[in-house]
């Protein structure tokens, strides 16, 4: 799995998490990885399951209807020190690490296990929250095999 430095953005900040989604999805499109619809299927995927991973991330990624917008597999990586809530008022959910996925066929799956365990480590979201660089989150990720 390659990480692409265009791909990561740090620093962002979002009133929402649909804005954030959207951005996400954005950085995709940007990138050749889709089709515009599947920006759309990001934001309805969290809708029909929150995209919120817990450990203060969270993976948007597209339906599995939006397959079919997928022109190549690519990961963004954004980072958000403010946090995003993900959750409700009631029960926050604040992702800090985004991890936007587009896969073709059942890559995203693979990509989103991969993620998942590296960030099951609390202390590995914590370093990518503070990484300064862009090049500095490719290393951490680097070691996600």
């Amino acid at each position: 799995m390659e990480f692409q430095k265009e791909l990561i953005k740090l620093n962002q900040q979002f009133a929402d998490k649909a804005e954030a989604i959207r951005f996400c999805g954005q950085l995709l499109l940007d990138g050749g990885y889709v089709e515009p619809a599947y920006v759309d299927a990001m934001v309805q995927r969290d809708k029909e399951l929150s995209v919120y991973m817990g450990n203060f991330i969270a993976i948007p990624h597209g339906t599995d209807e939006a397959k079919k917008n997928v022109l190549k597999s690519g990961i963004t990586v954004v980072q958000v020190p403010e946090g995003v809530n993900f959750g409700t008022e009631d029960k926050p959910q604040v992702a800090t690490v985004l991890f936007g996925i587009a896969g073709i066929g059942d890559e995203h799956l693979q990509i989103i296990q991969k993620i998942s365990i590296f960030c099951a480590d609390v202390d590995n979201v914590v370093k990518l929250a503070d990484a300064q660089t862009e090049d500095e989150v490719i290393k951490l990720l680097s070691n996600v095999h």
